[in-house]
């Protein structure tokens, strides 16, 4: 509902090895667990992790190495807690937009 499929896989990885990872550690893992179903080029990888680190989903830490700077991406909240803030984030955004609406809503909800 809320990630492409490929950006899912990338968490999953992430929560699954419980440290760090380079973009090219992701990309490399992500395209290898679609099983040859598609190919994900690195940049989309890279461009997805950024956008995490911007939600505060995701932190990471630059190292230098061979080549120069690079980052080391890693998940600031486990499975349960992501979910938790997808749907906070989401909540908070239509009681923002559409309050009388998602409120009326909310009362119905059992």
């Amino acid at each position: 509902m809320v990630l492409k499929d490929y950006q899912e896989v990338a968490l999953h990885y992430l929560w699954r090895i419980n440290k760090g990872a380079s973009s090219r550690d992701v990309w490399m893992q992500v395209n290898e667990d679609l099983d040859g179903k598609r190919t994900i080029s690195r940049a989309s990888i890279i461009n997805f992790l950024n956008a995490m680190v911007d939600e505060s989903v995701l932190n990471y830490t630059e190292i230098t190495g061979k080549g120069g700077h690079r980052r080391i991406y890693s998940a600031a909240y486990d499975e349960a807690g992501f979910k938790q803030y997808v749907a906070k984030v989401v909540m908070n955004n239509l009681l923002r937009d559409f309050p009388d609406e998602t409120r009326k809503v909310l009362s119905e909800v059992k």
